[in-house]
């Protein structure tokens, strides 16, 4: 389960679990850029997402309304069709593409968003 209390900066994140509940994470949001982005760290690897995918995504599983896959696929890979990781890579979300900002790392959001979801 995750931890969300108080402000979330890079020395007090959010600390989260894989869906499979084996992996642990952190994820903060940094908003010094021009551009405020999700950053989340796994061990040493560090991705990031544009922040707007919180809510973008609130609001594509509200309207799907039932449950949905997550998926995750490393960017390389192709993500199954109906699963969070396709709709966060899909040129029909409303970011028209990947929410992931790291070249060669914008897989994953199947992945490291639904806990964040779920915590908060």
């Amino acid at each position: 389960m995750a931890t969300v209390q108080g402000e979330v900066t890079k020395d007090s994140p959010w600390m989260l679990l894989t869906p499979p509940g084996t992996s642990e994470y952190k994820m903060h949001k940094d908003e010094s850029k021009n551009r405020p982005v999700l950053v989340c760290t796994v061990g040493k690897t560090v991705l990031h997402f544009d922040s707007p995918c919180i809510n973008d995504l609130h609001e594509m599983l509200k309207q799907h309304g039932d449950w949905m896959p997550f998926g995750s696929a490393d960017e390389q890979k192709p993500a199954a069709e109906g699963t969070v990781e396709a709709w966060g890579r899909a040129e029909t979300n409303p970011l028209s593409g990947w929410y992931g900002l790291k070249k060669g790392l914008r897989g994953r959001f199947g992945m490291h968003l639904p806990p964040l979801m779920e915590a908060l």
